[in-house]
């Protein structure tokens, strides 16, 4: 399955994207979804380096997750072949944009890193994540290749946020449930239409 025409992927291999409004947002919304909003446009708006908004950022979501009137019903549905993303909000400004992800058992992404700084919240279920270091190209050397640098798994509740460099990652659902997380991207998916800057296609730890 292709992603729908008028959406942005933000791994183009991997998901698909749910219809979005005009103005960005999903086509409807919950009072505590858009109480977040709020709290992320406050964050982003004191114009502090990427790092620091990350985590200002961060504390914003950190309330929201879990919460049963967070999404609606529609913004929780996955789909059978690939991990599926819902655009829940784009800022007019272009400053971030706000993303639900929605894991079946087994879905992941391709190893990738990212345009802008981003936060990411699990809601429900848990993700696995492992990190890489990108090892160059040394003259008389194997060639560059991508190093394990850590495995992190995420339950509900979890909040973690970073800013490039060094955000290469790959990430899945490697439970049993439906995952579900929230992605705040320092950047107008929308308008990039990936959040992704690179997919790794180097020979990698597994």
């Amino acid at each position: 399955m292709t992603p729908t025409a008028s959406s942005p992927t933000a791994d183009r291999t991997t998901h698909r994207t749910t219809a979005r409004t005009s103005d960005g947002t999903a086509a409807r919304t919950t009072d505590r979804l858009r109480t977040l909003v709020g709290g992320i446009r406050a964050a982003v708006d004191r114009g502090l380096p990427p790092e620091a908004t990350a985590w200002l950022v961060a504390d914003a979501l950190r309330p929201h997750l879990t919460a049963p009137d967070l999404l609606t019903p529609a913004q929780c549905e996955g789909d059978p072949d690939r991990y599926r993303q819902h655009v829940l909000h784009a800022e007019p400004d272009g400053m971030f944009s706000l993303v639900a992800l929605v894991w079946l058992p087994g879905q992941q992404t391709s190893i990738h890193d990212h345009v802008s700084w981003c936060v990411t919240g699990i809601h429900r279920g848990e993700e696995h994540e492992r990190r890489y270091r990108l090892v160059p190209d040394r003259p008389g050397g194997p060639g560059a290749r991508l190093e394990a640098a850590g495995d992190l798994v995420s339950p509900a509740g979890t909040v973690t946020a970073f800013a490039p460099p060094g955000d290469i990652h790959r990430v899945c659902n490697g439970g049993t449930d439906t995952a579900i997380s929230l992605h705040v991207y320092g950047a107008d998916i929308t308008r990039l239409g990936s959040s992704v800057r690179r997919v790794y296609r180097l020979p990698a730890d597994r």
